[in-house]
């Protein structure tokens, strides 16, 4: 075939190739946010009991877990039950918390600049201690104020005492992962002030640029569409200088902002799916996550005390699995739209949000490993043909199926590699490109 250029000279013209070596990051399946005045340095290990015990006391027996309402499609077995029950309190056990978020927004409250400056104090001590006993879940930040208005000063001042605070109980030295989550965002110029902070409190502290990440708050139409009609969120992501990491729904303040009743709210509104799409399609593969809000019906028991009557405690019972309801409707609707992390609030959540996870992993991994284990087998004649395999894209999103069964517990690292036909260490680069290239 004749050209007219030199190959080499079109160089600056292409894009950077994906390397199939490049991984997606790490995602957790939760955020929990609460209030920075109830952090401590055990905070993981008290959401856990509680968590588990919620469980003992909704799931003592195999009929009792098959009674939850899970949302498949089909009953589970007693097999499967077994190990979904096994699976759930392995987790609750060992890492009941993905990802958590000390909060001095909603959580914490309207309160005097002296009791912040105390919890901010606080927190950042329990926070050392908790890393240096190795209890921190893999994903940390904390929630400031807005950076607008009559909170920015709050905002900035709890901000600075925090990391301030932290570096010197950690020994000066920063927390990997570490990230700051900004609400209520309208503006760039509110995430280029929080960019900035950011980086003169890491100078000031001898960190390296990028220490602390960023996270965005979608609250209010302003942050998901401009005054000119564009997509608002590449500007707002931009302005964060390459900190951005996720981006989080605030369903609540949204639809409020919007001009829905309080009756009206809900994950479900399409005001939320409108929201999520444009953050799906606005982000999709720049590395920064989109994070769905939280189901707002808490799953407490409306009787306490240790000498219930039956009827007390079939009324706590219904009480109970109707919010787990709610939150299975909110959890199956929201990865439906490709968001698979969300806001839990509570420890029933925590566990409920565990148990779907595994529940729907496990049901559905027998059927995604067959499907897997073939479509890589195909992949791979192609490529040995010099042909091109078209569908990767669909080997990816069951490769992530399969990983996520995986970092549920629903299924064992070696019971996923024998069923794929793959060895762990290659499934484990989570590129479905880079597995068929070996």
């Amino acid at each position: 075939m004749e050209t007219s250029l030199d190959p080499t000279s079109l160089a600056p013209l292409l894009a950077r190739p994906a390397s199939p070596e490049e991984a997606p990051p790490w995602s957790p399946v939760h955020t929990v946010y609460g209030g920075a005045q109830r952090f401590s340095h055990d905070v993981v290990a008290r959401v856990g009991r509680n968590a588990l015990a919620l469980l003992d006391t909704l799931a003592g027996s195999l009929d009792e877990l098959r009674s939850l309402p899970f949302g498949l499609d089909e009953p589970l077995d007693d097999a499967a039950l077994d190990r979904i029950h096994r699976g759930l309190r392995d987790k609750l056990t060992r890492e009941p918390v993905e990802d958590y978020r000390v909060d001095f927004e909603d959580g914490f409250g309207p309160r005097s600049d002296a009791d912040e400056d105390r919890a901010v104090v606080e927190a950042a001590t329990a926070m050392a201690r908790a890393r240096l006993e190795g209890t921190l879940p893999k994903g940390i930040g904390l929630r400031v104020k807005a950076l607008s208005g009559e909170t920015a000063g709050r905002s900035a001042r709890t901000l600075d005492g925090f990391l301030t605070t932290l570096a010197r109980a950690n020994g000066g030295a920063p927390i990997e992962g570490m990230v700051a989550t900004l609400p209520k965002v309208t503006e760039r110029s509110e995430v280029a002030a929080l960019a900035e902070l950011l980086g003169r409190l890491e100078r000031a502290l001898g960190w390296a640029e990028g220490s602390v990440g960023v996270e965005l708050m979608v609250e209010t139409p302003r942050s998901l569409l401009g005054a000119d009609g564009a997509v608002a969120l590449p500007g707002l992501v931009s302005a964060a200088g390459g900190r951005c990491r996720a981006v989080h729904l605030g369903a609540w303040d949204l639809t409020a902002a919007m001009g829905v009743g309080a009756a009206h709210q809900s994950l479900l509104h399409p005001y939320c799916d409108a929201a999520r799409a444009l953050m799906l399609l606005s982000l999709s593969g720049t590395g920064v996550r989109v994070v769905d809000g939280a189901t707002n019906v808490m799953p407490v028991e409306p009787h306490r005390g240790s000498e219930l009557t039956a009827e007390q405690r079939a009324e706590n019972r219904t009480a109970v699995v109707g919010a787990l309801s709610v939150m299975t409707r909110h959890w199956k609707h929201s990865t439906l739209m490709g968001v698979h992390q969300g806001w839990d609030l509570h420890p029933g959540q925590v566990m409920w949000r565990h148990a779907l996870v595994i529940a729907h992993a496990r049901a559905a991994f027998p059927a995604t490993a067959r499907r897997l284990k073939a479509f890589i087998g195909q992949a791979a004649q192609a490529v040995r043909a010099g042909a091109v395999f078209d569908d990767a894209a669909t080997g990816q999103g069951m490769l992530g199926d399969v990983l996520r069964a995986v970092d549920s517990g629903a299924v064992s690292e070696a019971e996923a590699a024998e069923a794929v036909g793959v060895a762990l260490g290659s499934l484990r680069t989570r590129s479905f490109a880079a597995i068929v290239g070996r």
